[in-house]
């Protein structure tokens, strides 16, 4: 996949099938408007995915910079799903004044090639949004580009936006966020050392430390699992600062397998969370924290043994 960005100035000389919006969590409506733009690679066009960067909530500050998916993961789940070129559009106080008709015909017919426009109900663009979807379609003819209006997902009569899916993870609700996203939430990166207590305990685990702009569940145990090296292990994973052993407000991914001792330090992994299974708790002393990790360890495994 070819990723364009921190750029304005590119030309793309092959037809394109286009889809514009931010993509954040790449939830199943992104994933069915998606679909729309691969399937036109059949007709011999490039499958091509625009977004701001950063978006127009958080440039105008109308929204956290907190993200169901890093700039990293989108990009992964991006080339995953086929796409051919992913165009990272800078979002600054020039580019945000460009008026939605000059977008249409500069940047996405003249630069970028697009015979075909894959579009949300509700798509925005351009100066203080003022674009729509009935300009884009007002448009299609005179610019020679084809328009698909795409209806939108809905999850037990909710609309599926991230929106939806932010609240739901900031709750916990990890089976409903997979149910939005279409798999589960998840953190990657490699495995960076920890203090060792685990392994001093005898259950040594991975640690991740999530970048500052990804959004976090609930601080607390989940049951979870990894993803190495095209192989899948269950585990338990703590979310949050070790209050009964740390000091500091550094939260990391801390994720114990079952079975499993190889060393992992520099290996880049995933680590899902299946499940919340209770919140982070500061103990009297290790010996309690021990105890309990083995409580929440045994759990874990009849917990995976029944998802067979």
């Amino acid at each position: 996949m070819e990723i364009i960005y921190d750029t304005t100035e590119f030309h793309i000389g092959q037809e394109t099938a286009v889809a514009i919006g931010k993509f954040d969590g790449v939830h199943t409506g992104h994933i069915r408007l998606l679909s729309h733009i691969l399937k036109q690679k059949e007709k011999g066009r490039l499958a091509v995915v625009f977004t701001f960067h950063p978006s127009a909530a958080v440039f105008f500050g109308q929204a956290s910079s907190m993200e169901l998916t890093t700039r990293l993961e989108k990009r992964k789940l991006f080339e995953k799903m086929g796409i051919d070129i992913l165009i990272e559009f800078p979002l600054n106080k020039e580019t945000a004044a460009t008026m939605p008709e000059e977008f249409i015909r500069r940047i996405l017919v003249a630069q970028m090639n697009a015979s075909y426009i894959a579009a949300g109900e509700d798509l925005s663009f351009g100066y203080k949004g003022m674009g729509n979807k009935e300009l884009l379609l007002k448009l299609s003819e005179s610019c020679g580009y084809e328009v698909q209006i795409i209806q939108k997902v809905f999850y037990e009569n909710r609309e599926i936006s991230s929106t939806f899916v932010r609240e739901e993870v900031e709750k916990g609700h990890m089976a409903v966020v997979r149910s939005l996203l279409g798999r589960y939430y998840s953190f990657e990166g490699k495995v960076k050392e920890g203090n060792r207590l685990g392994r001093k305990l005898g259950m040594p685990t991975l640690n991740l430390y999530p970048l500052s702009e990804k959004l976090l569940p609930p601080k607390g145990v989940y049951y979870s699992r990894v993803f190495y090296e095209n192989c899948t292990y269950p585990g338990i994973t703590n979310i949050g600062n070790k209050p009964t052993v740390n000091e500091d407000d550094m939260i990391s991914v801390e994720t114990y397998l079952y079975d499993f001792d190889r060393d992992m330090y520099g290996k880049e992994i995933v680590t899902e969370l299946l499940q919340f299974k209770r919140p982070e708790q500061k103990f009297g002393d290790v010996a309690q924290l021990k105890r309990q990790m083995e409580k929440d360890i045994a759990q874990g495994r009849e917990f995976h043994r029944g998802l067979k």
